[in-house]
């Protein structure tokens, strides 16, 4: 078991399950028609041509390039190719992607053997496999998307960067942008994140165990027997150790109140005024990769290449309200159980002022948001190749007070997430995570699940998730899901009357 065993299973389906999407669907289909005469311009050498309707930067065709570079020789031996450009063909640019899924079920492993060394192997085997499992991320693996590639170097700066090797790290994470520019958002919150690991240690939640210590040895001192006084003085330490018991309670109480979002924030604002040179050389690299990417927005004019006008940034606070839903979907073995609802509910009920407060604002937040901040795209109603499709139209729309009964559920959806992370992480890792994810989905006016993939890895990474059953159930909830989409992408082609061509379900 390990990294071997890892990239020999995932490869087990990617090969055959590659060759069988190229024989029935050889040709470019949905973005790829963008795509892929795109990435054969770069093999001929034409890097001045561009497609004004692909959104995104170059960096998918740059790795195309090493890739085909890397199998050339082979195909030139077999003749499958005689020259460069031949080889670049639609099944070996969507190769690349297969190379980049099995790259990224390694970067995985590595992560969590780093989170948590302690981890036993099998069980990083088994969460690495079950995660390149993860529908959104399994299926674009067999088409020439930007997808796996923008995951594969977002997991590699990450990685990177918990080694210490800024540099390294920031190097990747230009990468990551240049394959998609809402990557600099996960390059700030890997830096965020780098800096609570950095500034917080050795910070504690409770009171400390020498001061108790000796509290406790002060307060319990052995007096002599038989005295009238001493009988006295039993009843003053009885009393004293009262009196200091309360003290340490109050003393952890007060610790544990300063141990929330604000002191953490207060921790980091100091330990950074103080160590300010240090810390601006050590994360300078990232400095000068958000400057770099200032100076294109500048240039540009927009954070999208082309079709600008169907890619307006616009306020879609919904999206942030569906990635709730679909992650604890995502992870129903975790969060779908009466133990983990029961447990939400008890976390509240402790603090029944503050917990009704917390879910009276979150029910507001979110009737707000879907009231007014609900988008329908144009892409979104016309195309019913996709399955966000069905669900705007059979479930959020089925009728006028269907999106309002959602509410509730994308609340408690979120209310799980932050719960469960707050368990392992600190309060303010849990913020940036969420912002982090509201500032790349809430600008997106049309509803992608394919943008949800990075958050929800970020997400599944830092909840721990220790047996075995929920990651079997895992999986084969994921095969499942995946059998069907691939079976329905595959075999129930369709056709428009208004367009010629053969249609496919798509995600």
């Amino acid at each position: 078991m390990g990294r071997i065993a890892v990239a020999m299973i995932v490869s087990l389906w990617v090969i055959p399950i590659s060759i069988l999407v190229n024989h029935i669907v050889p040709e470019p289909y949905m973005d790829e028609i963008f795509h892929v005469p795109q990435a054969q311009q770069y093999c001929r050498g034409n890097f001045r041509s561009w497609d004004p309707m692909i959104t995104t930067p170059p960096g998918l065709y740059y790795l195309s390039l090493v890739h085909v570079a890397c199998l050339f020789p082979g195909m030139s031996f077999l003749k499958a190719a005689s020259s460069f450009s031949e080889g670049c063909s639609t099944a070996i640019l969507r190769s690349s992607n297969g190379v980049l899924a099995v790259i990224c079920s390694l970067l995985v492993y590595e992560i969590i053997r780093h989170l948590r060394p302690n981890f036993d192997e099998r069980k990083a085997t088994l969460f690495s496999v079950v995660l390149a499992m993860y529908p959104l991320h399994w299926f674009f693996t067999f088409l020439y998307y930007t997808d796996v590639a923008s995951l594969a170097a977002v997991l590699a700066m990450y990685l990177v960067c918990l080694k210490k090797k800024y540099w390294l790290s920031a190097l990747l994470g230009a990468l990551a942008v240049v394959i998609r520019q809402t990557n600099i958002v996960w390059i700030l919150f890997v830096c965020c994140s780098e800096v609570i690991n950095i500034t917080l240690v050795g910070q504690r939640d409770k009171i400390d165990v020498d001061d108790a210590d000796f509290l406790v040895v002060e307060s319990s001192r052995p007096t002599p027997k038989n005295s009238v006084s001493n009988l006295r003085k039993r009843k003053v330490n009885s009393s004293a150790d009262t009196n200091i018991h309360s003290m340490l309670a109050s003393s952890v109480t007060s610790r544990h109140y300063r141990s929330g979002i604000m002191y953490e924030i207060k921790a980091i604002v100091q330990k950074l005024w103080h160590m300010k040179l240090e810390f601006l050389v050590s994360f300078s690299p990232f400095i000068m990769v958000f400057a770099a990417f200032v100076a294109f927005i500048r240039w540009n004019g927009s954070i999208v290449l082309g079709a600008k006008e169907a890619h307006t940034v616009s306020p879609h606070f919904a999206q942030i309200m569906y990635f709730g839903m679909f992650s604890v979907f995502a992870m129903a073995p975790t969060y779908c159980s009466f133990s983990h609802t029961a447990e939400l509910f008890r976390s509240i009920w402790k603090n029944k002022t503050l917990g009704f407060f917390q879910i009276s604002l979150a029910l507001v937040t979110g009737f707000v948001s879907i009231h007014f901040f609900s988008i329908a795209h144009p892409y979104l109603l016309a195309d019913n190749r996709h399955y966000p499709f069905y669900l705007w139209r059979k479930i959020i729309k089925a009728h006028w007070w269907m999106k309002y009964l959602l509410v509730p559920l994308y609340v408690y959806s979120w209310l799980s997430i932050i719960t469960r992370l707050g368990k392992f992480q600190r309060k303010i890792w849990v913020l940036a995570f969420f912002l982090a994810t509201a500032a790349v989905l809430v600008p997106a006016p049309l509803i992608e699940f394919r943008y949800y993939t990075i958050p929800f890895f970020f997400l599944i990474l830092h909840i721990h998730i220790e047996d075995y059953q929920s990651w079997l159930i895992m999986g084969l909830l994921y095969t499942t899901v995946n059998a069907f989409t691939m079976a329905m992408f595959l075999y129930r082609p369709f056709h428009w009357s208004h367009e010629p061509g053969t249609q496919r379900f798509i995600w």
